[in-house]
Parts: C-alpha cells; sequence; structure tokens
C-alpha cells in the first residue's frame, strides 16, 4: 500500500511538473511575447542604385538609420544595428520596402507606432515633445487622424505646420 501511495505521488509530481514546463514553453513562443523587429528601406533616387539607406527599429541594440549595399543580408543590416535584444522575436521581422517610383515622397512616419527616437528625428521635435507624443498615446490611445498631434503638450501649430507632411497614422 505505501509502495502504490509512493507512485501516486511521484505521478502527480510529474504530471505537475510537464504541465508547468509546456505552458513557459507555450507563452515564450506566442507572438504577443516579444517586440518585432522593423526595417525600412528608404527608396534609392534611382533603381540602379546599388547603395541606399534603412532605418532599423523595433528591438534591436542600436535603432536609427544605417547605410547598407544591396548584397547585404538581414542578418548584416541586423548586426549593423548592433544585434537584436532579448526582449526581439526574430521570428516577427516586420520589412517595409518602398514601391518603386515612390522615391520622391520621404518615408512617413507612423505617431502610433514610433520610438521616441524616430519622433526625436522629426523637424521640430526633440526627445522630451518625442516622450510627450508617446505619453499622449498611451494615455488616450491611438491618434485617429494626424491633426490630433496638435493635442499634445507643447504641439502648436508651427510645429505641426513643419512636420504634417512627415506623419502618418498608420
Amino acid at each position: 500500500m505505501k509502495q502504490t501511495a509512493f507512485y501516486r505521488i511521484l505521478i502527480v509530481i510529474s504530471l505537475t511538473a510537464i504541465i508547468i514546463a509546456g505552458g513557459v514553453m507555450l507563452v515564450q513562443g506566442q507572438p504577443w511575447a516579444a517586440e518585432p523587429l522593423e526595417i525600412t528601406l528608404a527608396a534609392p533616387a534611382s533603381v540602379s542604385q546599388a547603395a541606399m539607406e534603412v532605418c532599423i527599429g523595433g528591438e534591436v541594440a542600436s535603432p536609427g538609420r544605417y547605410p547598407v549595399d544591396s548584397r547585404d543580408s538581414i542578418g548584416e543590416v541586423l548586426a549593423k544595428a548592433g544585434g537584436v535584444t532579448d526582449a526581439a522575436d526574430a521570428g516577427r521581422l516586420e520589412l517595409h520596402v518602398p514601391a518603386v517610383g515612390d522615391g520622391d515622397t520621404p518615408q512617413l512616419i507612423s505617431i502610433n507606432r514610433a520610438d521616441a527616437w524616430l519622433l526625436d528625428a522629426l523637424p521640430g521635435i526633440g526627445p522630451s515633445l518625442a516622450q510627450n507624443i508617446i505619453d499622449y498615446r498611451e494615455a488616450n490611445g491611438p491618434f485617429t487622424m494626424i491633426e490630433e498631434l496638435k493635442l499634445v503638450a507643447g504641439i502648436g501649430e508651427s510645429t505641426y505646420d513643419g512636420l504634417k507632411h512627415l506623419i502618418t497614422v498608420e
């Protein structure tokens, strides 16, 4: 009888450990467990241009703009940004490539998705206004129109006029 009770306890402990381990693996493997990487290719001035610039954001060590050659791989591009962080989900890479002929229009920055460093790069926006934009969208939800940017503390009509052609709410 004692041996049967021992085996029952052993089975319960084993099943509990398996369930916990499975749950941890399931949660870590889900798309919501990490932030995606974002790579945006700036449209070259001409189709034959070999070198171009990419904007790398998301969960990389040093987000920013980097020059790349047409022969560079995604791994080489990510290495230029210092590699991915521990929070990155390399399975969720978002690559934005402009269509041919879009080289005349600037890359629009989504005020709903942009990190502080990218918002800071907009004309008239410094680090504190970039943080104000992020704080506003976290408190009020995503912007539905670019004009709502004027509701952010510190952004007036003249600042808005200087950047409205560079932003989007997509």
